[in-house]
């Protein structure tokens, strides 16, 4: 009995402060296609944090670029044509240089754990880079590798060699090697390679399948070459319009846990790629050697420079950066 009372009276004194929050239909947009992992995981998300407000917080999932082109989402969270977006900060060269970091080559092992440490790190300072925008939450796919028709060993094998790279720091890696870049959009991406216009494509594992390009590909380097930074950022103007309850559903929502929630069943799916191909018969997933790996490293250290003189032109402490971003991959047991 005392029980129920109990559990009346903080029923009665939560649902009159959820009753008062005015409701708020918000626009969530994605770019990604429906069969992509991360439009269902997001509607997961959406419908726990209608549930959670008792709900006073709807939120609408748009996927396919339906309010807007992939390139202009910042900028749509920012000006409130969507409420929340799903942002590659790599689409905009030079324009948010610090998360940047997460793009270079050889940063992180692994999806889940990066991930993590991305998105401690990068809270840091997304109240500065991304001013404009609250950051919900920021991170990684699973990395990805280098595909191709020709197996790809060292630096200098890439000389000569197209390639369709899959964000503007591997493109840099690709010119600075000897290589040529071939733009192509995911879709694309069999063609180009099909009809000679590319040679090789640094791709996720999983996506390969999912595209169709593990028909036109036979070897495949088995490193994490490279990750893609994705954030989840929110308008300020949406945010700032919530009651004091609903705010803090939503920054509930905006955790490291609801981050991996979020994004690893998507991680979960290029993993399984790299299985899925080794046990192919017609194709070579080959590891470098030691000596291989260090060569490639010790090769992409330019890289690394450019991104910190990028940082430093922006006003940012590129060693302090560097040396946090180091520090959140420790502690995650994310790094390479």
């Amino acid at each position: 009995m005392r029980k129920t009372v109990l559990a009346l009276l903080l029923a009665a004194s939560v649902t009159p402060a959820l009753a008062q929050d005015k409701t708020v239909n918000w626009k969530v947009s994605l770019w990604v296609p429906p069969a992509h992992p991360l439009v269902p995981a997001t509607q997961a998300w959406a419908a726990d944090i209608e549930k959670a407000s008792g709900g006073s917080i709807k939120m609408t999932v748009f996927p396919s670029e339906q309010l807007g082109k992939a390139f202009d989402h910042y900028d749509m969270a920012r000006d409130g044509i969507a409420d929340i977006t799903y942002v590659n900060p790599g689409y905009q060269p030079g324009r948010f240089p610090i998360v940047a970091a997460g793009q270079l080559p050889f940063v992180f092992s692994d999806g889940k754990k990066g991930t993590l440490a991305l998105n401690e790190w990068y809270h840091k300072y997304a109240p500065t880079e991304m001013k404009d925008t609250k950051l919900c939450f920021a991170f990684i796919h699973d990395p990805g590798a280098l595909h191709g028709k020709k197996k790809i060993e060292v630096p200098g094998d890439l000389k000569g060699v197209k390639v369709r790279p899959a964000q503007s720091t591997i493109g840099e890696m690709v010119k600075m090697f000897g290589g040529t870049n071939v733009q192509a959009s995911a879709p694309e991406a069999r063609d180009a390679i099909e009809r000679g216009v590319a040679d090789e494509i640094t791709f996720p594992w999983g996506s390969i399948f999912l595209f169709g390009i593990d028909k036109v590909v036979k070897y495949h380097m088995d490193v994490p070459l490279y990750s893609t930074v994705f954030t989840y950022n929110i308008g300020l103007k949406a945010y700032d319009a919530l009651s004091a309850n609903q705010k803090k559903i939503i920054d509930d929502h905006c955790t490291p846990e609801w981050a991996s929630k979020v994004t690893d069943p998507w991680t979960e799916f290029e993993a399984n790629g790299r299985v899925k191909m080794k046990a192919l018969e017609g194709h070579e997933v080959y590891p470098l050697t030691p000596a291989q790996l260090a060569e490639w490293k010790k090769a992409v250290e330019p890289l690394h420079a450019s991104w910190a003189e990028a940082v430093k032109k922006a006003g940012g402490d590129p060693v302090a950066v560097d040396a946090d971003l180091k520090a959140a991959l420790k502690k995650y047991d994310a790094g390479l």
